[in-house]
């Protein structure tokens, strides 16, 4: 896999001889294969609440849409393929329908607490549940309410990562919960430790 060799057309390397970035990116062309998703992706992926997802439309347009599920919906099959449940929607179906001319998606995965971003080039394939009911068994939520329409494979072509800039720290409900139960614990402590005195005090 390089991501380089597939994002960078001759245009867009034109604009980067004319910018002062060109030889930068041609020794990341030259240097940066990578053999499927590494133990790094695999572990960012599988964090995953949501991402967001561009197709390519027979109207000439690009439609991007978001996905979102339970954290860990996104599944690993493989160094090379990432699964979903499709959960059902407004059924208007532009992404199926656009998958079904032309395969080829983008990906953009996003951390906001890590700031980091994970770009994805992938062909998608469309499983039907009842023609492999074990799949569907493997990549279904657990603990979480959904309505299942069909399941979809994401045949992973390239992969870059992101810089951080002008990412925005942001953080879930469950996150944040998380991270201020240590002090919450620690005031509930104190708090206890304040009553206790106060009925010593009280005694004497």
């Amino acid at each position: 896999m390089n991501y380089a060799n597939t994002a960078f057309t001759e245009v867009i390397k034109a604009l980067q001889e004319k910018n002062g970035s060109r030889a930068a990116y041609d020794r990341m062309e030259k240097f940066s294969y990578v053999d499927g998703l590494t133990e790094i992706e695999k572990n960012f992926i599988g964090t995953m609440d949501s991402f967001y997802m561009a197709s390519y439309g027979e109207n000439g347009f690009p439609y991007i849409q978001h996905r979102g599920g339970a954290k860990g919906f996104i599944k690993i099959m493989d160094k090379d393929t990432i699964g979903i449940i499709d959960f059902s929607g407004n059924k208007q179906y532009i992404s199926i329908g656009n998958i079904a001319s032309n395969a080829n998606v983008a990906l953009i995965l996003v951390s906001y607490p890590m700031r980091a971003r994970l770009k994805i080039y992938a062909e998608a394939e469309v499983v039907e549940i009842n023609d492999d009911p074990g799949l569907y068994e493997f990549l279904k939520p657990v603990n979480y309410k959904f309505k299942a329409e069909r399941i979809l494979l994401f045949h992973i072509k390239a992969y870059d990562w992101n810089c951080p800039q002008h990412i925005t720290p942001r953080y879930t409900e469950a996150e944040v919960t998380e991270i201020i139960a240590p002090k919450l614990q620690y005031i509930e402590k104190l708090e206890q430790e304040l009553s206790d005195l106060k009925k010593k005090l009280d005694k004497l």
